[in-house]
């Protein structure tokens, strides 16, 4: 049982490469904004996906994907993102390389099998005691990873949850702090905790914030913080099947013990979901499955892929690559992608551009604002330049070191120089090398 309690009246930081993701940026005719929901630029490229979002919802896609095709840096795990906020926001989204699925520890069938289980959820409802209320201040406390030192992942939280009646200040353990963050709950959102599984739910938000389609606006609870409520949270079909295979109950999921999970164990699950939604019991909640550097994937997994695109119970799946007439990996064969022709066929294919100078200053002034980094004009103008010669992810990556260089204070633009002369980008990488390897000839 997860570790929560209340403590007497006594900051938060989230930063990922697109935790400013909120949704694709669309207006309601579905033209893109050319800056909303933390997206900038790829204008075309968005409004294709907003499309893709009115397919799905409406159940046109079964047994298709989309294909994201564009330069590194140029927005395809942004937009993956987006499409999954754009669908709601308890949605499953399970983001995997293809190189991932080459372990020596599980099959790669088996390895896909699990990411597609994960991508679709199961949204179910009953009366459990929670936490309710609007979230007025969040710390989340950390530590050093056990197994590297140079990483930090979260111990602890510390929220104030604040209803017109009540206020309370509770410290949660590890489990739900990493759920905060990963739902990226914010302060002015208004959640649920239930008291005994530290399931997180967000129900909404009381700050205005146009254009935010899965989080909508509601008002701040009344009552007491700690009621009793109908909670609802979403499992995925993975979730069941360990379950299943511990022979446990739906919240032994926070217990440890590993079995395997046999096609047997999956079927049974199955049925019980189908069983549930006839009933009312529970809702299905497909997800999406983003597979990164798809080229990657042998003609197996393509197989594989395109079969169960083909299931009734099959998340949403996105590839994306980078590659152009390529090998199709385990063969001789070249292919578009490296993609078999006939998955090909399956795939809604959408194109994205790299980034202006314009474009990548402002996505740039958004990723200062979320890592709370403050910077001068000349800087920003300077990092855009950057962008614009080296590569976004260059750009972006300077903001830290040049806040490290500035103690914290305002980023002028010699502090981005200096971060510049300490971390080189590819280009000026290769032409060291090359250098130096001139030198030893």
């Amino acid at each position: 049982m997860p570790v929560i309690e209340e403590i007497p009246t006594v900051k938060f930081e989230r930063v990922g490469m697109h935790s400013h993701i909120k949704g694709l940026g669309l207006d309601e005719n579905g033209k893109a904004k050319f800056i909303g929901d933390g997206m900038v630029g790829q204008v075309k490229a968005r409004e294709a996906a907003g499309i893709a979002v009115k397919l799905i919802k409406q159940g046109k896609l079964a047994g298709k994907g989309i294909l994201l095709v564009g330069p590194t840096g140029s927005g395809k795990t942004a937009i993956a993102m987006g499409i999954a906020r754009e669908l709601g926001e308890d949605v499953p989204f399970v983001q995997i390389s293809g190189s991932e699925i080459y372990s020596a520890e599980m099959k790669k069938t088996e390895f896909l099998k699990q990411a597609l289980r994960r991508a679709i959820g199961v949204r179910i409802s009953e009366e459990r005691k929670v936490y309710e209320g609007k979230v007025e201040k969040i710390e989340i406390r950390r530590t050093r990873h056990p197994f590297n030192p140079y990483i930090e992942i979260p111990e602890s939280v510390v929220l104030t949850l604040k209803t017109k009646d009540d206020s309370k200040t509770i410290r949660a353990g590890r489990e739900i702090a990493y759920q905060i963050l990963e739902m990226g709950i914010e302060e002015g959102d208004v959640i649920q905790i239930d008291a005994e599984t530290g399931r997180v739910s967000r129900i909404g938000t009381t700050k205005e914030e146009e254009g935010l389609f899965f989080r909508k606006k509601v008002e701040m609870p009344t009552g007491p913080v700690l009621k009793i409520k109908e909670f609802t949270y979403t499992v995925t079909l993975h979730d069941l099947d360990v379950v299943n295979a511990r022979a446990g109950g739906i919240f032994s999921l926070l217990f440890g013990g590993r079995m395997e999970i046999n096609d047997e164990i999956r079927e049974r699950v199955d049925q019980t979901v189908k069983q549930w939604v006839e009933e009312g019991k529970a809702t299905l909640v497909p997800g999406v499955l983003f597979i990164d550097e798809c080229h990657m994937l042998d003609i197996e997994a393509f197989s594989f892929l395109a079969r169960a695109m083909e299931s009734e119970l099959a998340p949403i799946l996105i590839l994306a690559t980078n590659r152009g007439m390529t090998k199709i990996r385990g063969t001789d064969i070249e292919s578009p992608h490296g993609i078999p022709l006939d998955m090909l066929d399956r795939l809604l294919i959408i194109n994205t551009e790299p980034y202006k100078k314009e474009e990548i200053r402002e996505i740039v002034k958004i990723r200062a604002r979320e890592e709370k980094i403050e910077l001068s004009e000349e800087a920003l103008e300077y990092l855009a330049e950057l962008g614009e010669q080296t590569s976004l992810r260059y750009a972006v990556q300077l903001l830290a070191p040049a806040s490290i260089i500035a103690g914290g204070k305002r980023v002028e633009k010699e502090h981005v120089e200096k971060a510049r002369e300490y971390f080189a980008d590819v280009k000026r990488s290769i032409a060291f090398v090359e250098k130096v390897e001139g030198m030893l000839k």
